[in-house]
Formats: structure tokens, sequence, C-alpha cells
């Protein structure tokens, strides 16, 4: 395997193209585009907006090479002149000089105007995907049945009580050390987290995935590339004296490991699996959630990612959401999939679907992992190329939570619990828990 890295160079017109949703799909078809926005109930005239100032870019564009193809004939004519022709020709050379000068800060104007919209359209939601927002999901299927607590004669403990009687997660120390939604685990509560990992990665690494650890703090062009500085940017950790971001899932890093590069499309897909701290602000999340340890400020994550084609991308979509319900299904947990709606898909995802487990005492089901076709959206505006035999064109990115540490301990502690405060641990995860069948209260 081979990459070609691109140097470091002042962006061009072509450059700009390479780090956008292809202008060809906006060109040809603006009613995809258009439609694409109305089912994330986003403004339809953002494509209009953005056409228009393609428009007034391509033009400034050529009247600036028109400009300057006469600044050059001129100047060869002014190198051939004498006598007064030659003054004559200076004058003028002196007026076009002032044109070019005027159509050049022009073209910057319109490929500034360009820009800003662009940065602002969301990529193109799948037409398969359901529109509306949060609320209008579509359940794909229903795996298991939740446990009948009543059937059994007991009322389950919530995850809280039962960490805290296994000796397993320490609240109240995390709110006095860190402030609220912070924790820490414990005993029994830290050894699940590592047996969680190394599980998680090795059912990835057994797949073809290539484990990795990647950085969590990451420049800017990380950030924007990936797309979490457009809708998501109030839900992200920012160091300003130093000019980092804290990253709140590992996807910005592994998107970005790419940057810049021409990959080797006979080395495609190539498939990463991390793990990473993560770190969200919840900034949409006020009021919610906010008892134990299901949405926190940190937590510890293992996230698949791979860069492939744009046709061979919806394959792996599907790939990527039966290695997620393979992972599932060794918790021994009930869970639902939904594909998301195109208004809760954020500013990358094409598609999105989640896997929403059966959590006792909330009653209901909640997300424990995720999978997004983000198509060439990421690659676009990272820079991340592959060469075929027809020519170098951008390749698709995709990603997918394997396992989100505290919401995997909820779901667990929750669903395998005993009457006597105990849990059982599923059979899949014993061997990474030295052989423990069940975790036992310490008091």
């Amino acid at each position: 395997m081979w990459v070609t890295p691109i140097k470091s160079r002042a962006p061009s017109a072509v450059d700009t193209l390479i780090r956008v949703i292809d202008l060809r799909t906006l060109r040809q078809d603006p009613e995809f585009a258009r439609e694409a926005q109305r089912r994330r109930g986003e403004s339809p005239e953002l494509v209009d907006q953005i056409l228009a100032a393609d428009e007034s870019r391509r033009t400034s564009i050529a009247s600036y090479e028109k400009l300057r193809a006469e600044q050059k004939g001129l100047g060869k004519q002014v190198a051939q002149a004498s006598g007064d022709v030659k003054a004559e020709l200076l004058t003028q050379t002196k007026a076009l000089a002032r044109q070019v000068r005027e159509a050049g800060a022009a073209q910057h104007e319109t490929a500034d105007a360009f820009d800003a919209l662009m940065v602002r359209l969301p990529n193109l939601a799948d037409p398969a995907a359901p529109a509306g927002g949060e609320d209008d999901y579509t359940v794909i299927e229903h795996v298991g049945e939740p446990r009948d607590f009543a059937a059994e004669g007991f009322e389950p403990l919530d995850h809280i009580e039962l960490g805290r009687r296994l000796g397993a997660i320490d609240i109240e120390r995390g709110a006095k050390v860190s402030g609220a939604r912070f924790y820490y685990l414990t005993g029994v509560g830290a050894q699940l987290e590592l047996a969680l990992v190394n599980m998680a990665m090795d059912q990835a690494a057994d797949a073809g995935f290539t484990p990795m650890i990647p950085p969590s703090l990451v420049k800017p062009p990380a950030m924007e590339g990936t797309g979490f500085l457009g809708q998501a940017a109030d839900d992200v950790y920012r160091l300003p004296a130093d000019d980092f971001y804290l990253v709140g899932t590992s996807e910005v890093a592994l998107a970005a490991y790419h940057s810049d590069e021409i990959l080797d499309a006979n080395s495609l897909p190539r498939r990463y699996v991390a793990f990473s701290p993560c770190f969200r602000k919840e900034a949409g999340s006020y009021g919610k959630d906010t008892r134990g340890i299901w949405r926190v400020h940190w937590f510890d994550k293992v996230e698949m990612f791979a860069y492939t084609t744009l046709e061979e991308s919806y394959a792996e979509h599907e790939r990527l959401l039966g290695w997620e319900k393979q992972w599932l299904d060794k918790l021994e947990l009930a869970y639902r999939v939904i594909d998301t709606a195109a208004g809760d898909l954020g500013l990358s995802a094409a598609r999105k679907f989640d896997c929403e487990a059966w959590i006792p005492t909330r009653g209901g089901y909640g997300e424990l992992t995720s999978t997004s076709n983000c198509t060439e959206f990421q690659a676009r505006r990272l820079g991340i190329r592959a060469r075929f035999d027809d020519g170098i064109r951008p390749v698709a990115t995709l990603n997918g939570t394997l396992v989100a540490i505290p919401r995997a301990i909820v779901a667990i502690l929750e669903t395998h619990q005993k009457r006597d405060g105990s849990v059982r641990v599923p059979e899949a995860l014993r061997p990474y828990l030295r052989g423990r069948e069940l975790l036992e209260p310490v008091e």
C-alpha cells in the first residue's frame, strides 16, 4: 500500500472543488439537493444561493483570466514597440493592470462568498433516510425480547444503585472532583471497562480492522473537515490558547489520518478501529439524562472507521451495522435498529443507523451504537482521494461506534441484574474478566 502526500500550497479553484460537495450534483440536479434540504428540515433556498454564488464565482474567474490574457498580450507588444507607440502601450498597460487587480479582488470576494455558503450545506441526505427530525426515525427490526422483571417478581435497580452496591461507579466523587456529568469507574467497574474495550478491539481485529490509538486533541482543520465545527460546534470543547479541540469521537482523528493524501485504490477498503477518550459539552441536552452515567462529558469509546469507494459505501454501511449487531448479541441485550431521520443525521452523514438497547429502568430503548455513511463529504473537505484506473477522485468514509463504555455498562448492569443485586456476566465477556460469571455486591 502506498500514499502520495499532496504538497502544501495556496488553494486553487481545483482544490476548492475537491473540498466541498460535488458541484456537478448541484448544477445538474438542483432539485435533488433542495429535496435533501427539505428532508432535513433545512432551507432549500441555500441550494439556490450556492448556485448563484457559483455562477458569480465562475464569471469573475473568466473575467480575471480574460484580462490577464490581454495583459500578457499587451506586454509582448510593449517589448516590441518603440517611441510614441510604446508610450501609448505603456499607458494602456497601467490602466489594464488596475483592471486586473480589481478583477483579482472580485475573484477572491466571490470565491469567499461561495465558500461561506458551501460550508453551511450538509451532506445530501440519502433519499432512503426518513424525512423529519429526531422523533421521525423508522424502526428496521427488533432483536430479542426485553426482560420481564415483573414476571420474575422483583423491581429492577437502576445502574446508579447497582454501581454503588458493586463498588463499580462513584458519581459523587466524580462530581466533587470534576463537576456534574463526571464519574469514577472503580473496582469491578474499571475492570468491566477494560474487558469491554479488549473484547471490542478483538472483534474488530478479527474482522480485519487495523487497531489504533489516535490523539484526542486535534487541530481546527480536522474538526472542520469532518463537519464538527458547523451545527455541532456548541458541543465541542476547545483550548483557545493552543488552538486545539478535544474530540467528541475518534472519528475525527481517523478521518483526518489520510487527509491531503492520494491512496492506492487497490488498498481499499481501509478499515481502522480506535480506542480513545471522548469529550462532549452536551450543550443541547440541558436537563436530559442528568442522573447517572448515560449522558456524560467524558467517556471512552471504541470506534470503527472505513475508507472505500462511493459505490461500495452502501454495502460497507450494512457491514458496519452487522458488526455492531454482532457486538450487542454478544452482550445478550434486547435491542432495536432504527433508520435515523434526515433532520437528525448531523452535518456529515447521508444516512445513519442506530442500535438502541432496552434499558429496564428507563422503560424504553436508548442508543448504544450508531453507524453513518458520510459518502464523499468528509473526504472532499479533507482532500482524501484515491488513484483509480480512470483517474483520481475522492473516496467515501464511514464510521461506526462499536462500544461507548458508560452506556454499555448501564445496559449490562440493568439487563443482567439479579434479585440480590449481583449481575450476571454475559458469556462472551467472561474470558475478558478472568472467567468471572457474576459481579457481586461489596456492601
